[in-house]
């Protein structure tokens, strides 16, 4: 399913409309919703806020778009910036996060949206903002894109650009693609039902249109820049999670080396929270204020940010385990007879315990991220080519999922499991339909914004993969020689 693309424009006092990024756009979206906002550090002064004296808003220095940067150094643990409770953007405004004192056709719109969805909730609430003239955030909400670089506004062409190996368990990306623009599609159908039976007063849009665009808009701004804290504390000492916007903290950019982190603190006299930003080291003169967004995949930092991590450490592919597929990567691998696609009794049982047997069996297995092979894949190789069923029995599930515990049952069975992952990921190199060169080879042509990023995105894909392969025939090698040593002495 193709995404939005550009839309009617309305002619409206403010529209809420947004459009994709146009063809001859970069994969940067610096371009704001008014030529000229207020300023934005100027206004969260005005309203109580604190901000460093040298924290400026100006083009990033590390990426693309603006971003926060320092004008002189800044000593570990300084706050670089405070909002006082009033400036964040919530659904609800209140202390109480009680949502009955929200607009209630809002808090109807909102009910209709499920969880996994939650920024659009709270997108509801931006849109209304936007459409309100003289609403206290304005400031704040003429200073956000006009554009999103994220998949759900991608033409066809670019969704077909990203490009995923037909053999994985699911396109991850283009599953939660598909799902919001669904969404999206038949959330602006309910949406103008509800609009249409209502009094103008009552109208939360103030009378304006609001199309699939629009809601992708918003759900946009809130899902790239929006972060979870705590609202109201609970009987039993916990807080309720509360998405908010940050005004001026969400130009902070991402690193998973961070230089600064968000605390929140009880305002002196009063119950009401303060957020902040604080120094996490010290921070040198035109340096980025950066903050860690999480230790996400590039499926999610594409989805929700618009952005693709080279080198993602916490990048993986997903893989569907499959019997048959891995009885052909393990004879490519010259495994002899390898039984995957029909495992002895002793070896079912195990891959029930792992949860890849059955009828309920989540057989969705991953390569890449900090584990390099998920552990559920590594057991089940290790089992399943393996011969001697006591031994097996013998070692504990988590030993034999660890990629740490080092030849569990033996030199010849890691070896020949490792080869085995290692075919495996051949062949899912060989189901990109382009090279990794090839890729390269068209970002120095020049492409469009939302192309460069769908081309960035399956490159690093493609990355994982090789550096799968890379690590393992490296362990496989050091087995071979640790074999090879221990055979002569």
């Amino acid at each position: 399913m193709a995404g939005f693309g550009t839309s009617k424009i309305l002619i409206q006092f403010r529209p809420l409309t947004c459009a994709a990024a146009t063809a001859t756009a970069t994969a940067c979206h610096s371009g704001r919703l008014v030529p000229h906002p207020p300023d934005l550090i100027k206004w969260v002064r005005g309203e109580g806020g604190f901000v460093h004296q040298a924290v400026r808003i100006a083009p990033s220095a590390d990426s693309c778009g603006l971003g926060l940067l320092t004008s002189q150094d800044i000593p570990k643990g300084s706050d670089l910036i405070t909002l006082p409770h009033n400036i964040p953007l919530r659904f609800s405004s209140l202390e109480s996060e009680n949502v009955d004192a929200v607009d209630p056709v809002l808090a109807n719109l909102a009910g209709q949206v499920p969880e996994e969805l939650w920024a659009m909730r709270l997108g509801l609430k931006l849109l209304q903002e936007r459409a309100t003239i003289g609403s206290f955030w304005w400031p704040y909400i003429s200073n956000l894109p006009e554009t999103y670089s994220v998949p759900i506004f991608f033409l066809g062409e670019d969704i077909k650009n990203l490009q995923y190996a037909p053999l994985l368990y699911q396109d991850l990306l283009l599953l939660l693609v598909n799902k919001r623009c669904r969404f999206l599609l038949d959330f602006e159908n309910y949406v103008k039902r509800v609009m249409g039976n209502l009094k103008p007063d009552d109208h939360p849009f103030r009378g304006q249109d609001v199309d699939a665009s629009s809601l992708g808009w918003a759900m946009s701004a809130v899902s790239s820049r929006a972060f979870r804290l705590h609202g109201k504390k609970l009987v039993d000492g916990t807080h309720v999670d509360v998405p908010m916007m940050l005004p001026l903290i969400d130009m902070c950019n991402h690193s998973f080396n961070p230089n600064s982190r968000i605390v929140q603190e009880q305002d002196t006299g009063s119950t009401k929270m303060l957020v902040k930003v604080v120094a996490e080291t010290e921070i040198k003169q035109d340096h980025n204020l950066l903050l860690n967004y999480g230790c996400l995949n590039n499926d999610f930092f594409l989805l929700d940010y618009g952005f693709v991590i080279p080198s993602n450490p916490y990048d993986s592919i997903e893989l569907k385990y499959d019997g048959a597929l891995l009885d052909a990567a393990s004879m490519a691998a010259g495994v002899v007879s390898p039984n995957f696609s029909s495992p002895a009794p002793w070896q079912q049982q195990i891959l029930s315990q792992l949860n890849l047997d059955g009828e309920a069996a989540d057989l969705k297995v991953s390569l890449g991220g900090s584990e390099f092979v998920e552990g559920r894949l590594l057991a089940a190789l290790r089992v399943l080519l393996a011969s001697d069923g006591e031994a097996v029995q013998k070692q504990d599930l988590g030993t034999l999922k660890s990629l740490a515990a080092e030849a569990p049952l033996g030199i010849s069975n890691e070896v020949a499991a490792l080869r085995t992952v290692i075919a495996l990921c051949v062949i899912a190199l060989g189901h990109f339909p382009t090279k990794i060169m090839e890729d390269e080879a068209l970002l120095k042509q020049g492409v469009s914004g939302s192309t460069e990023l769908a081309i960035q995105f399956r490159i690093q894909k493609k990355s994982v993969i090789i550096d799968v392969m890379r690590s393992l025939t490296s362990r496989v090698k050091r087995l071979l020689s640790k074999e090879e040593i221990s055979a002569q002495g």
